[in-house]
């Protein structure tokens, strides 16, 4: 059986595409943050399993999806991604083989409707394909992780991601993002200056426009290593702030 896991909050002009997706899964679990667009009633055609919760970070809302479904296999995708054909069909194959415990699986992302071939977002291998019993999300507030025992193989076919359709959207994602990493920093104990801001922002264009090869993706990689580093910056800055408020 394969449960596929979703998080949402107010994404009605993706989580249709996304849905149509993945109706070949066993199970569909859908949380949402408190969406106030259609997002919830969408997920209601698709599925019974649409569960309206509060907001605890990235990492442990999707450890609450994981524990609320009951396949033995376990797909995580986000309101803006969707499995291809080709996909399906490899993802059906793989959860027959005992072989591994977990898939990394590449992911395919369109910067302002521009599909990205290098700046360090391809072919982005993360785990998204798991055995329920053998996996568990990072419980953190931003970028988190599947922590996977045993074997982890890899799939060959994308996922297809839109992730900034608009600069607007781009650059409020950036914020959000930047404050949310940096109170995981805090956290942690990690301290900042305004030096090491502009290090790090520095640091963050260069590899991703020169090592990661952006350039190759024309203006919308310079855009985007830009982009990385404006929010590098804003990350430590914010860093800075929260270590002087203490």
């Amino acid at each position: 059986m394969l449960s596929v896991i979703i998080i949402a909050k107010n994404e009605a002009r993706h989580i249709v595409s996304c849905l149509d997706s993945v109706t070949w899964a066993d199970e569909i679990i859908v949380l949402d943050s408190g969406s106030t667009d259609e997002t919830v009633s969408l997920c209601k055609k698709y599925t019974p399993y649409v569960y309206e919760t509060d907001w605890p970070g990235f990492g442990p809302q999707k450890q609450r999806a994981l524990e609320k479904a009951q396949g033995e296999w376990i797909l995580s995708i986000d309101a803006d991604e969707i499995i291809t054909h080709d996909l399906k069909k490899e993802i059906k194959q793989a959860i027959k083989s005992t072989r591994f415990a977990g898939y990394q699986v590449p992911r395919l992302s369109k910067f302002c409707g521009k599909e990205i071939q290098h700046s360090g977002w391809w072919p982005d291998y993360t785990i998204r394909l798991f055995r329920k019993n053998s996996a568990n999300f990072s419980l953190v507030p931003v970028h988190e992780k599947v922590n996977v025992e045993g074997a982890v193989g890899k799939l060959k076919n994308p996922i297809l991601h839109d992730t900034y359709e608009t600069l607007d959207e781009a650059i409020y994602k950036m914020n959000r993002y930047s404050t949310l990493g940096a109170k995981m920093l805090c956290d942690a104990g990690i301290k900042s200056s305004l030096g090491k801001a502009l290090i790090r922002a520095c640091w963050t264009f260069i590899r991703t426009y020169l090592i990661k090869a952006g350039f190759l993706d024309g203006k919308y990689g310079l855009m985007l290593a830009i982009l990385n580093a404006e929010g590098t910056f804003y990350k430590y800055i914010k860093l800075l702030e929260f270590q002087n408020e203490q």
